[in-house]
């Protein structure tokens, strides 16, 4: 890590973070920027009307036709289409009662649709695919149409979402779709939403459009349960977008240019990256690919074309991307030519990744790359707290940004992380019961979140995530596991061989853990096998076990106490399992849906003796 401060960073024009602190005689703790924050349009559409103006031949969406080239749609091309789109909605009865539910991915259409609903004051849903298209049964799709009440429903290939729209549809809304007509389903073509030149009624309907009104509901999944309709207002997202440039102030520098997959339906794609392009008057290339083995592919493809300004993402496609970039010249040099500043969020990346992104920009650049993340929450907008110019390292979180109020509440030996701030939403559509339990007496959001200062003596050195105060848990003895800084340690320890990992052993004598393999890595250690044997003979292979179980024994051997070791732990042959809720749209783990629903396992992690599959570490581990 000396080594690699010593090198030089490319310069990139990002704020200085510190904050005042406030401690109270009961323990909380209150941190604030000094910052005030600067002045933001009250609608987002506000934006897309002002850079049809400024900069009307300017690339703002872009996503590749069947052909496999770029096709674009321009600023004040996106203007003319959104109003008229804005007109089909109103004709059609939409308005704040009658919102627009959305179930495809990413498109321009589905962008340009959404602007539509928000120019024109009619709330709307970007509901994960996943809901539709990788579930047997719509338990999930059907709450969510249930608690939302559409009266219209967007579908780009109608024919994909058939069976779905059948499940749910009950007579009362409208399907629109784009590309292909869902069979059996009465249905209208997203052009026939366009025809007409705006009205009257359309500007009268975005004058009327408040700052407090709602821009869309996003549905999150949450830890445990059905999903949650997230309330977000225009002026959610529009002070969000003023905190990302007070702190990431080089987006103004130049408009930015963003290729990204992130899905829209959640709020680091959706509202953080969509909303940087809208907001800066940047191009936002859709990236079809995914960091799945499957898709990974198309995002590389995409990247070798696109030359990228920022780059934001989740830890588990910057794993994919290290390997592609240290092999890939081509790949190297474009994506490092304009790249000015790296993002994640959503999940803690590894040191090891961290270290090899910025060992392969100096050898390709001769410049590191600034590292940003930090901490936020769909019902933030979601950023919250971040890291500046000053960087960071694996666990950071940073501080406050100007506008948001961070309030620490002691609960048990944990700080209890709470914003307060005009990105936070007012509470949950439809969900009365929900908003009592989410906000505290001043009207703090309760993140749920754990953080501890990063240095005790020095707090203005920010914070570092300290789990999930809902997955923490006592062994029988009385000592606290915590699960978070737990799992992050595993799942650093184990490196590449691990996709994901849950922590078990409330109640009992010591902490064990299910283990989801990594495939393609556990097929490189045994190469003798064939190519396609199936998953759990290829986890019980003694060559598979052997290196797991030494994994686990030199884990344990580093660890210090009962709460910070794994005595047992089992190979897991299924993936997690959207269709119980045991992963997120965004595809983070649920733990305690894994749990639930793998209850069997658990208890053989704690039969005596163990059971043959149960990886157990040696006795002689104190």
């Amino acid at each position: 890590m000396e080594l690699l401060a010593r090198r030089p960073v490319r310069p990139v024009r990002v704020a200085s973070l510190t904050a005042d602190l406030d401690r109270r005689p009961n323990g909380m703790i209150y941190i604030r920027s000094p910052k005030r924050l600067g002045p933001y349009p009250a609608k987002v559409t506000d934006r897309l009307e002002h850079w049809a103006v400024e900069a009307p031949d300017r690339i703002f969406l872009a996503q590749r036709g069947r052909s496999g080239e770029w096709q674009t749609t321009s600023y004040e091309q996106a203007w003319r289409r959104v109003r008229r789109l804005a007109r089909g909605l109103l004709d059609r009865g939409l308005s704040q009662e009658k919102p627009l539910i959305i179930l495809s991915g990413n498109s321009v259409e589905h962008g340009l649709l959404a602007l539509a609903a928000m120019y024109a004051g009619i709330p709307y849903a970007p509901i994960a695919p996943a809901y539709s298209l990788a579930v047997r049964e719509f338990t999930a799709l059907s709450y969510v149409w249930q608690n939302f009440g559409p009266a219209m429903v967007f579908v780009d290939d109608g024919a994909k979402f058939e069976r779905p729209l059948k499940a749910v549809l009950h007579g009362g809304s409208t399907v629109v779709f784009h590309t292909s007509q869902p069979e059996g389903i009465a249905s209208i073509p997203l052009s026939e939403l366009e025809i007409a030149d705006p009205s009257a009624a359309v500007d009268e309907a975005n004058r009327r459009t408040r700052p407090e009104n709602i821009a869309k509901i996003l549905y999150t999944s949450g830890s445990t349960g059905l999903p949650k309709g997230v309330i977000t207002t225009h002026r959610m997202l529009c002070s969000n977008q003023q905190m990302l440039c007070e702190v990431l102030q080089f987006l103004a520098d130049e408009p930015p240019v963003l290729c990204d997959w992130l899905p829209w339906n959640h709020t680091f794609g959706g509202s953080h990256n969509f909303g940087i392009a809208l907001h800066n008057g940047g191009s936002l290339y859709i990236d079809c690919g995914k960091p799945t083995k499957e898709l990974f592919g198309e995002t590389i493809r995409n990247l070798r074309d696109i030359p990228t300004t920022a780059y934001f993402n989740v830890p588990k496609a910057y794993e994919m991307l290290v390997e592609h970039l240290r092999s890939d010249r081509d790949l190297r040099r474009t994506f490092f030519r304009r790249l000015q500043c790296l993002f994640f969020a959503a999940a803690g990346l590894s040191q090891h990744i961290w270290d090899e992104l910025q060992n392969i920009a100096f050898e390709t650049c001769g410049e590191e790359i600034l590292v940003v993340t930090g901490l936020g929450a769909t019902e933030s907008s979601p950023y919250a707290l971040s890291t500046g110019i000053d960087g960071a390292a694996a666990g950071h979180l940073g501080l406050p940004v100007p506008g948001v109020e961070l309030k620490l509440v002691p609960v048990e030996e944990k700080l209890e992380a709470r914003l307060r701030g005009p990105s936070i939403t007012p509470g949950f559509w439809r969900r009365p019961d929900l908003d009592a339990a989410a906000f505290d007496e001043e009207n703090y959001y309760r993140l749920g979140d754990a953080v501890r200062f990063l240095d005790r003596q020095e707090p203005l050195k920010g914070f570092v995530f300290d789990g999930r105060l809902n997955e923490d848990f006592k062994l029988s003895s009385g000592t606290w596991v915590r699960v978070g800084p737990l799992r992050m340690r595993l799942l650093a320890h184990f490196g590449m061989l691990l996709e994901d990992v849950v922590i078990a052993g409330p109640d009992r004598e010591f902490a064990s853990a299910l283990l989801f393999p990594a495939l393609d890595v556990c097929r490189k250690l045994c190469m003798n096998l064939p190519e396609r044997v199936p998953r759990a003979e290829l986890l019980a292979h003694p060559e598979i076990r052997s290196v797991f179980r030494e994994r686990l024994e030199s884990f344990a051997a580093a660890s210090t106490g009962s709460s910070t070791r794994i005595e047992r732990a089992v190979l897991l042959d299924q993936p997690p399992s959207i269709e119980v809720q045991e992963i997120t749209d965004k595809g983070t783990i649920n733990q305690k849906a894994v749990l639930k629903n793998r209850a069997g396992l658990v208890e053989d992690l704690y039969r005596e003796p163990a059971p043959a599959h149960v990886l157990t570490i040696s006795e002689d581990h104190p």
